[in-house]
């Protein structure tokens, strides 16, 4: 993995395709660039060089896939980063970190994972799990496929928004769930036939995905993929996968470099520091703040 760090003086504009990550002391620095203060710039550094330490296969595996997925088709770009994701799987770093964070299991309290509702011309899907800040588990998986797949096939086309209840969108995937395949390439065929990514990108112009609060993981990989994404104004974003010896599995390696580009997709992959609204905003991250 390599990252270019300008301190000073014009901004290059060659030779970028070279460097994974682009760090920038000007905070208006353009895309690929990821503008930084000064103190902002150090701490960002000391973070990625304490996680591509802890985790060196996850990150230089990120790099990788972040830079064939962009020259690939959607759905080609899915199977490549299911196929990094399940590799990494059964790879020390990710086995290492289950051990030193053993989950706890999570209470069901049953009832449905996923709502489905016709509103006017619109099919709302919200993820329906807020006491557990709508963390996807293979059974909201599998039901927000099955609601974007029947959206797929109405013969009226009608808009879809996909939101969540609760407090936060989606604080991502169940950790209670992590490392429970035994077989990473049964679950790599399972990813792959059950994508909500996929279903909402063939959507179209017809999908809108409107966030709040905690976007994490999942939880921003698969919004990313709606034609249209609204935030409100304190939502944040994280990709939090590498620290934990993996990369984005729901689709972010795809959706989110198709939004702001392979260089910031790979600094939010790889850092899993918080993006703020604000510069999800600046970057295309959304389209829009809801400002009520």
């Amino acid at each position: 993995m390599r990252v270019g760090v300008h301190r000073a003086g014009p901004l290059p504009g060659e030779g970028l395709d070279a460097f994974d990550i682009l760090l920038s002391l000007d905070p208006a620095a353009p895309a690929p660039w990821v503008g930084l203060a000064a103190d902002q710039l150090e701490a960002a550094l000391t973070r990625l060089d304490a996680v591509v330490a802890a985790q060196p296969a996850a990150a230089a595996v990120a790099a990788q896939v972040l830079r064939g997925s962009l020259q690939l088709e959607f759905g080609v770009a899915l199977t490549a980063e299911s196929l990094a994701y399940s590799m990494l799987q059964g790879s020390a770093g990710f086995r290492r970190w289950l051990a030193d964070h053993p989950a706890s299991p999570r209470e069901d309290r049953g009832g449905p994972r996923v709502v489905t509702e016709r509103e006017g011309e619109t099919v709302a899907i919200r993820l329906a799990r807020p006491e557990a800040n709508n963390a996807v588990d293979a059974r909201m998986r599998d039901a927000l496929c099955e609601a974007l797949e029947f959206a797929l096939l109405d013969p009226d086309r009608p808009a879809v928004m996909l939101s969540g209840e609760g407090r936060v969108f989606s604080e991502g995937g169940d950790l209670s769930e992590f490392g429970s395949f035994g077989d990473p390439g049964r679950a790599h065929l399972i990813r792959r036939l059950r994508a909500p990514a996929l279903l909402l990108s063939r959507l179209g112009p017809r999908a809108t995905a409107r966030v709040h609060g905690a976007c994490i993981g999942a939880g921003i990989e698969i919004p990313a993929a709606a034609h249209r994404l609204i935030a409100r104004r304190h939502a944040f974003f994280r990709l939090p996968e590498v620290a934990m010896g993996l990369i984005p599995g729901a689709g972010g390696t795809v959706t989110v470099p198709r939004r702001i580009g392979r260089h910031r997709a790979c600094f939010m992959a790889i850092s899993g520091l918080d993006i703020r609204v604000s510069t999800a905003l600046a970057w295309g991250l959304v389209d829009e703040v809801e400002r009520a």
